[in-house]
């Protein structure tokens, strides 16, 4: 549950507060003794947070760095924020007030990591995790409640797309996959449209099908709309989102255990398309998007499609299967294709799509590649704003070579070199028009909290899309 934020004229007695600085010599606050500001101040010359004290209540002071680059002093006062809900939920302190000596930006940024780290995922725990923030108070000029409540509502979004990623394969199918997106839909106020699997199969959407083989359970083809009258763009931005709700690997089985025990993540892309839109919607975005995610789990069942298979897929380009967990870019693609009937401005797709990814960024940015620069350094500038960081990566035309097959058109694997970037080659062959691939496998899910990034599904995408849609156009 999301804190009340409300803004105030007047500093409030009684009750925690919590500030950023720069300068901690110009700490001056009136409830503060002079024995207190020179604590403060000392601490502040070793860390970068320093708490005091005064029960019940706390005061918390967060130091931000002193950098020309602004990205680095938007994430540095986020991450005081996530400390501060740290130290708030540790002495189960429910309200705060925050003020600011800083830039008029870092005020929003610091709110943002507070609310970014007050989520958990407790559905399935006997024992809950109970602490609430129940209310913020924001003490400046600068930040206006308009602004406030689009965070409110971008932060729900994340959580949404966390829950999503969190969410195991004993609940989320594809089926109910879609059943969350056309809730999320009438919520915020997208469409959605759900094709089921004779409707994919009419369509014949290879790719789709075959990965879908295997599976007890059908597979879904999700179509998001929102197209708002005043939207700035005719022809839409369309976000495609890998949708592999569990992935084994199929036929080629994972190797260790270890590498399937999170694969309830693979379908974090999708996750956050839906978010995204969720967002867009809530927020009333003046721009027409659409989401196409493809669904569906990828299990060895005695009908599993099968190394040296010869697939056909929607738009007729006939591949190879040379490994059955290279499955992502064969949905992706069948997607990819499909958003040519829209004449779209622009697609972007978000996909865990490879291991090799994480060998590039780690859990640090997302690697990303495509046929339009202009738009690629406004979506790098979207990521270093949101702190949710781009690598590109060239697509070179030898990177494709390896994808050549004997038998078909290509071949789903190519080399084991350069695997990310192959992968996006793959892809790069069923569009048509101005193009960005995202890969996130090694930011959507982690093992350890990081910051305001918890353990498990972190959401991330979901910001940086909404903060490049924002200001497409």
């Amino acid at each position: 549950m999301q804190p009340k934020v409300t803004k105030i004229t007047g500093l409030k007695e009684k009750i925690s507060t919590a500030a950023i600085l720069s300068n901690p010599d110009k700490l001056s606050l009136s409830f503060l003794a002079e024995n207190e500001i020179s604590y403060v101040k000392k601490k502040l010359e070793k860390e970068n947070e320093c708490v005091v004290y005064k029960y019940p209540e706390i005061l918390f002071f967060g130091k931000i760095r002193d950098t020309n680059e602004t990205h680095l002093r938007l994430q540095a006062a986020r991450l005081a924020g996530s400390k501060l809900f740290d130290t708030l939920k540790s002495e189960k302190t429910e309200s705060v007030q925050l003020l600011n000596f800083c830039e008029p930006e870092l005020m929003l940024a610091f709110l943002e990591g507070l609310l970014l780290s007050g989520y958990s995922f407790s559905k399935y725990k006997k024992e809950k995790d109970d602490f609430t923030l129940k209310e913020v108070f924001i003490f400046d000029k600068e930040t206006t409640p308009e602004q406030t409540n689009e965070l409110l509502n971008l932060t729900q979004a994340v959580f949404f797309a966390r829950d999503l990623v969190n969410e195991p394969l004993s609940f989320l199918t594809a089926t109910q996959f879609s059943e969350e997106m056309e809730k999320l839909g009438e919520e915020a106020g997208f469409s959605v449209e759900v094709f089921n699997k004779q409707k994919i199969q009419s369509l014949k959407m290879g790719g789709l099908i075959a990965v879908n083989k295997g599976s007890i359970d059908p597979p879904t083809f999700n179509i998001l709309e929102w197209k708002p009258e005043n939207a700035t763009n005719k022809k839409p931005v369309i976000i495609v989102g890998k949708g592999v709700v569990y992935d084994t690997g199929g036929l080629s089985l994972k190797p260790t255990p270890k590498s399937m025990d999170y694969m309830k993540s693979d379908m974090a892309g999708a996750a956050t398309v839906v978010s995204t839109l969720y967002a867009a919607a809530k927020n009333n975005l003046p721009v027409y998007l659409v989401g196409l995610i493809p669904a569906t789990d990828n299990r060895p069942d005695g009908n599993a499609y099968v190394p040296g298979d010869v697939i056909t897929m929607f738009d007729g380009t006939t591949v190879e299967i040379k490994n059955t967990d290279a499955e992502g870019r064969l949905i992706l693609a069948d997607a990819l294709s499909y958003a040519k009937k829209y004449s779209p401005e622009l697609v972007i797709d978000v996909a865990t799509l490879t291991g090799a990814a994480e060998i590039v960024a780690g859990s640090h940015g997302i690697v990303g590649m495509g046929n339009t620069k202009e738009k690629m350094e406004k979506l790098k500038e979207a990521g270093e704003e949101t702190y949710e960081r781009i690598v590109e990566v060239p697509l070179w035309e030898e990177f494709g070579k390896p994808l050549k097959s004997a038998i078909a058109d290509l071949n789903n694997l190519g080399s084991r070199e350069a695997q990310s970037t192959i992968a996006g080659k793959f892809l790069e062959h069923f569009t048509s028009y101005d193009w960005i691939h995202l890969d996130s496998a090694g930011v959507s899910f982690l093992f350890e909290k990081d910051g305001y990034r918890p353990a498990g599904g972190t959401g991330l995408g979901v910001r940086l899309l909404y903060n490049f849609l924002k200001k497409f156009n």
